[in-house]
């Protein structure tokens, strides 16, 4: 006897054929076979879920809305089947990544060879976003993992904090003069000012360090990248926000130069997430492991130092 969940593949594949003679070339089975397997499910549940025509067959209404659960929840096991044979071997399958542009190229970059080099056959997929963004994607399972400047506030996503990084004001040949004082936050207002665009949580975070000390920033250019916060910053535009760890380049090579503050803003961090209560597929839990071994590598490297 067939059991239920065979019915309901069955079920399926003819919903899709309209036919029970195409179903079953499909399903390599007997037309006779197919046909006694919808005799049985329309028993079991006590209603008609095909109208048999010379033609083929069609849906009822009561077929349709089963159709539409069905095809569903085979989705769902099929979805399932695949992850457990990720499980297994990691020779198939796929990660997907949501990052920011400058968080993929200044910290993610190493890991993401390293991962590549060790699962070469794991197809890696990233999608692009803002912190806020990027957590929507987690929320809705577009991406596995998400790297985002924090802080976050969110009590259904797994935090790991990466490294720290620190934001800086800095200017252009223009402005050089001021790299050799010590300014105040006050001070900075006196010049065209270059951010991020509101939307960014690094925006957020150190207009919301300055609003807390009284000081409220009108930016003369609001921009949607950091390299372009960068580049307006070394084209004399103004005084730029910008994370002094995506900026040594330019510091190094003399484009730009670091102002010195009366008082510093805090550190925060570059951060990794995930939902809590979703097991992760095997191909993010090997990259969350090689993540979290090379950030506490690190971490023990600059405590040596």
């Amino acid at each position: 006897m067939i059991g239920k969940l065979d019915l309901y593949r069955v079920f399926s594949v003819v919903a899709k054929n309209n036919s029970f003679s195409r179903a079953a070339k499909d399903l390599y089975m007997t037309q006779p076979a197919v046909s006694q397997a919808m005799m049985q499910l329309e028993k079991e549940l006590g209603t008609r879920l095909f109208n048999r025509t010379p033609k083929g067959v069609t849906l009822t209404t009561e077929g349709s809305l089963l159709f539409e659960y069905t095809n569903s929840a085979l989705g769902l096991l099929d979805a399932g089947e695949e992850k457990l044979l990720e499980f297994k071997n990691l020779t198939t399958g796929q990660l997907k990544i949501g990052v920011g542009d400058t968080i993929s190229r200044f910290f993610l970059m190493p890991y993401l060879e390293a991962f590549h080099t060790m699962y070469p056959n794991i197809k890696l997929q990233m999608l692009n976003g803002t912190t806020s963004e990027i957590c929507n994607f987690i929320k809705s399972g577009e991406v596995d993992i998400g790297f985002c400047n924090f802080p976050i506030e969110d009590s259904t996503l797994q935090l790991t904090v990466c490294t720290d990084i620190q934001d800086i004001f800095v200017c252009g040949e223009k402005y050089k003069t001021l790299s050799s004082k010590s300014l105040r936050y006050e001070d900075l207002l006196k010049f065209p000012l270059i951010f991020l665009e509101k939307k960014s949580n690094s925006r957020k975070y150190v207009e919301d360090y300055l609003l807390a000390r009284g000081i409220y920033i009108e930016p003369e250019f609001e921009l949607g990248s950091h390299d372009l916060v960068l580049e307006f910053a070394r084209s004399n535009l103004g005084i730029a926000c910008v994370t002094k760890e995506f900026s040594k380049d330019y510091l190094q090579r003399g484009h730009l130069y670091e102002l010195t503050l009366k008082e510093s803003i805090p550190a925060r961090s570059i951060g990794m997430c995930y939902l809590k209560t979703v097991p992760l597929s095997r191909a993010a839990t090997k990259f969350v492991e090689i993540i979290e071994s090379k950030s506490l590598n690190t971490r023990r490297t600059i405590r040596k130092a």
